[in-house]
């Protein structure tokens, strides 16, 4: 017989759950899920060594565990803290913490340019939703802000370093998902960039997977650039035969045209498996895939206010109100109203109808036309 796994008990803005021993708090808090689950700029579920590089999943904890029920002194990194039995944590409910995020996302947003109207990661960009909840109005940086020349990193890809967040998501990508790695971090400190080694192309056939772990906007796909706004898509998971991947996708559409492809994700934002280029790049057609259905779209997102799961139509309340009656879309005016007598034709009045132009009976008086 297998042996039980050891649980142990964290609590977690006032929420106590149990979780195998040597998950993160971060992993402990998705299981309770909603507003409870810190945000994540660099942590990503399925590449080992991620996390602990945006600072933004920051939580306080008030006790480390029974054993030891002493607080620690500062905030820690909820993506790459264990948790203990006994821990408690705050997020939400700590002042520290959101004074902290708040920070944080201050600093992410020096160098970031208000791209949001021409980024085509408008809608589905979790710093831009970071920057609505804890950014403020202003920026009080007044320096000049760093700026790169858009690089295109092959046929598909296309690098704006200006909007990069240094997450380094996509450099863990390259290593552990493709055969080898042709880009990385070059520089250090402020001059940190994301760039390819003596200006190569980034050609691999899984490397397209880069542009669905970016967090913001800096790799963006080349043939979907300025193509749509993702809010007027429709995404649809659907399916087909590959020879190199799962093929199990997200299609775009508007009508019956393909848009993009992409990799299906959770509700965190991160990928359930990844995709070839073949599928990504080069199937656009319907004809080249099997349709499953409508996507299951977070409502957090911007993209659910056109979309079409589980639409319920509305009850009507016309008869409801009206002691039964049916609505009439074709009606006579004259049978529904009590105010205007049949016999009285009001075209016949030049221009709008006046009380000077009845008698006292509501008859129309005689016009000089």
């Amino acid at each position: 017989m297998a042996e039980e796994k050891k649980l142990f008990k964290v609590t977690i803005d006032n929420i106590t759950i149990d979780v195998e021993a040597g998950t993160s708090i971060l992993n402990a808090a998705r299981k309770i899920g909603g507003e409870i689950a810190p945000p994540a700029m660099c942590y990503y579920t399925r590449l080992q060594g991620s996390g602990g590089k945006c600072r933004t999943c920051l939580v306080e904890v008030t006790a480390g565990s029974t054993a030891d029920p002493r607080p620690m002194p500062k905030l820690v990194a909820s993506c790459r803290t264990t948790v203990m039995d006994g821990m408690v944590v705050k997020n939400i409910t700590s002042e520290r913490v959101i004074d902290a995020r708040n920070g944080v996302v201050e600093l992410l947003l020096i160098n970031h340019p208000l791209d949001c109207p021409i980024c085509d990661q408008a809608g589905e960009c979790h710093l831009q939703d970071l920057s609505y909840e804890h950014g403020k109005a202003g920026t009080r940086f007044e320096f000049p802000r760093r700026t790169f020349d858009k690089e295109d990193l092959g046929p598909y890809i296309q690098l704006h370093m200006t909007r990069c967040i240094l997450c380094y998501r996509c450099v863990y990508v390259a290593d552990q998902l493709t055969e080898k790695r042709e880009h990385g971090v070059l520089d250090r400190g402020d001059h940190s960039q994301i760039a390819t080694y003596i200006g190569k192309a980034l050609d691999n056939d899984f490397i397209g997977n880069v542009i669905d772990v970016c967090p913001v906007g800096a790799l963006t796909d080349r043939t979907f650039r300025f193509k749509n706004r993702v809010w007027f898509t429709k995404p649809v998971d659907a399916h087909r035969n590959c020879p190199k991947c799962s093929g199990k996708v997200q299609l775009w559409l508007r009508g019956d045209e393909v848009f993009r492809v992409t990799a299906r994700k959770d509700e965190w934002g991160e990928v359930k498996e990844w995709i070839c280029n073949e599928c990504r790049f080069d199937k656009k057609e319907v004809a080249d895939w099997t349709i499953e259905g409508p996507s299951h779209v977070n409502r957090h997102s911007v993209i659910s206010q056109g979309h079409y799961e589980k639409g319920v139509i509305p009850n009507e309340t016309f008869s409801a109100i009206h002691d039964g009656r049916k609505p009439k879309l074709l009606m006579d005016i004259h049978d529904v109203s009590e105010v205007n007598r049949p016999e009285i034709q009001l075209s016949e009045i030049p221009g709008p109808a006046h009380s000077e132009d009845f008698t006292s009976n509501g008859d129309l008086k005689k016009l000089d036309i």
